[in-house]
């Protein structure tokens, strides 16, 4: 059950607003406001396309970075992440509203704003229950997997807009398959429009990179086709976009709805939690800048909140709107406060030259920011210097491309989870041999040698449970099977940081067996969570409270003053 809000509560998250853009580099604003441009430029074009696949008037689409984004830029704290339609989210919820109500009629967007304010809830919500964590189980070989995965299922999916053809169907291989088959179907005219963009974008960034070669080519191209009337000669154009402000309020919906439509909520809630905290943390990680998973629910619920009371769809952090604006030289929330800026105008006044912006124009520069994703130099960087990880995220890239955005964040997931799990379950831990009267040097464990005659200091090298259990019971014998002068056994728990219920059970059964062979248990550098995890377990009763020593050094005098008597 969620608390109301306390006077500090309420100051606590008065400070957190705004840390998208804190602190404010003024040297660095103008960069920003010009990528904030540049993402008006080429996110409006796209975000139509995506209320074309919800099933939405193309207006809503506009209506996405208008108020989402900026209430995102408010109380969001990735300086990069940007909010907006995406085509995931707006698959999901074209499936699900399907059958419901007839495709971009009132009913249609009405039940389309309760999908966004129930996943508002459901972000909020786990926000309250703290689920942020889980972007902490997506290591860094795996972002840069499934950036690149993200990137190759954009570009492929770019192509037949390029090529002026209606394109294949399915998966994005499968797609791209099927737009290659249809080569000889290609309209020259469309290929020259999407040529002439991409030499525009690709001659700027390599001749005049502070340039935005990509707006010149957005608003070029819109005065070409109005000139010289390219939708006679075959081009395809997005058509009239009705301008005007959208209206603010509940949709008009029954609870039944909501309970309908709360499973199609749910699935777009996971799409955003893991899409998100991906984009956000790989971002985070290129530019060595902080951010807070749990704050970015909050923003993204609020986001989603206004977008339900707007008229819109669900909105979600965009990988491709990400790189849109990091291509610019975005580099704050900034950015995304002048792209709102932008729609407003554009919503009020400049919705009609939109309509002659060839489809083209936008395939090219979307396939264009697919292959920025695409991190070759990442790849390879991960093969070199750890080539486990490297399998790793080729295994997340084919998940992406093969199945599908969702899954492959799922599976980076599992796979990272897994990777952290592989680490614990086979730790290299080590015993600590004295080569001075103040020095130690770990050795590994299966080099065995003793701290002082009589003693052996084992530090085990991850936290006690289940599944390292028997790996630690294993080398614990060994240990002492080597040693017939062994006296003193000494665990070092400085790394363990937990003891589970199978672990304490395995203790309790290895000391008497210890004790038989004549050799005691002792423990160092014990923290008091673990410490009262083995009291609970019943270790201590069998080994006695003065078996715990503060450091290990502490241990080997204990040890050498039994020995000695002195």
């Amino acid at each position: 059950m969620m608390d109301m809000p306390t006077r500090s509560t309420v100051s606590a998250v008065h400070l957190r607003l705004f840390e998208g853009i804190r602190p404010l580099d003024r040297a660095h604003l103008s960069s920003d406001v010009v990528a904030g441009v540049t993402l008006a430029a080429l996110g409006i074009p796209e975000v139509l396309g995506y209320a074309n696949i919800a099933g939405l008037p193309v207006v809503t689409g506009l209506y996405t970075i208008l108020i989402p984004i900026a209430l995102f830029a408010v109380f969001g704290s990735s300086r990069h992440l940007v909010v907006g339609a995406d085509s995931a989210s707006a698959a999901i919820l074209a499936a699900g509203l399907a059958g419901m109500a007839a495709v971009g009629s009132p009913q249609y967007v009405a039940l389309a704003g309760l999908v966004a304010l129930l996943t508002a809830g459901l972000l909020l919500l786990a926000r309250v229950v703290g689920l942020g964590f889980l972007a902490d189980f997506l290591s860094r070989s795996v972002l840069v997997g499934f950036l690149t995965g993200v990137g190759i299922q954009v570009a492929c999916g770019q192509v037949a807009g390029i090529l002026g053809v209606p394109g294949g169907s399915g998966g994005t291989l499968e797609k791209l398959w099927g737009t290659l088959k249809q080569v000889d179907e290609i309209s020259w005219a469309t290929f020259a429009v999407s040529l002439s963009v991409l030499v525009v974008i690709a001659g700027f960034k390599r001749f005049a990179p502070s340039v935005p070669g990509a707006l010149i080519a957005v608003i070029g191209m819109i005065a070409i086709s109005y000139a010289f009337d390219l939708a006679g000669d075959g081009v395809s154009v997005l058509g009239p976009v009705p301008g005007g402000l959208p209206s603010l309020g509940l949709p008009d919906v029954t609870w039944s709805d909501a309970g309908t439509l709360l499973p199609t909520a749910g699935a777009i809630f996971f799409v955003i939690l893991a899409q998100s905290a991906a984009t956000s943390r790989a971002y985070a990680a290129r530019y060595n800048d902080r951010f807070s998973e749990n704050t970015d629910l909050v923003g993204l619920g609020i986001a989603n909140l206004g977008a339900g009371l707007s008229g819109t769809f669900v909105v979600n952090g965009s990988p491709t709107k990400t790189q849109m604006v990091d291509g610019a030289g975005g580099r704050s929330q900034i950015s995304c406060l002048a792209t709102s800026a932008i729609v407003l105008i554009v919503l009020l006044f400049l919705t009609k030259p939109l309509q002659y912006m060839p489809d083209a124009v936008l395939a090219t520069i979307v396939f264009l920011i697919g292959i920025e994703l695409i991190s070759v130099k990442g790849m390879r960087h991960v093969r070199q210097l750890a080539p486990a990880e490297f399998l790793v995220a080729v295994a997340t890239t084919a998940a992406v491309v093969i199945f599908g955005v969702e899954q492959g964040i799922i599976l980076a997931i599992v796979l990272s989870m897994i990777a952290h799990v592989r680490r614990g379950y086979r730790p290299r831990n080590v015993v600590l041999m004295r080569t001075s009267a103040i020095r130690w040097k770990p050795v590994p464990a299966d080099q065995a040698a003793e701290a002082v005659p009589g003693m052996i200091i084992y530090r085990f090298a991850a936290s006690l449970y289940y599944a390292n259990t028997n790996h630690f019971e294993e080398q614990l014998r060994t240990l002492v099977a080597r040693d017939p002068e062994l006296r003193w056994l000494c665990i070092d728990a400085g790394v363990i940081a937990d003891v589970d219920y199978s672990a304490g059970q395995a203790l309790l059964e290895i000391q008497p067996e210890l004790a038989r062979g004549g050799v005691r248990m002792v423990w160092s550098s014990v923290s008091d969570d673990v410490r009262a995890q083995l009291d609970r377990y019943g270790l201590t009763d069998l080994i006695g409270a003065d078996a715990y020593f503060e450091t290990f050094a502490d241990a080997v005098a204990a040890f050498e003053h039994t020995t000695t008597g002195a």
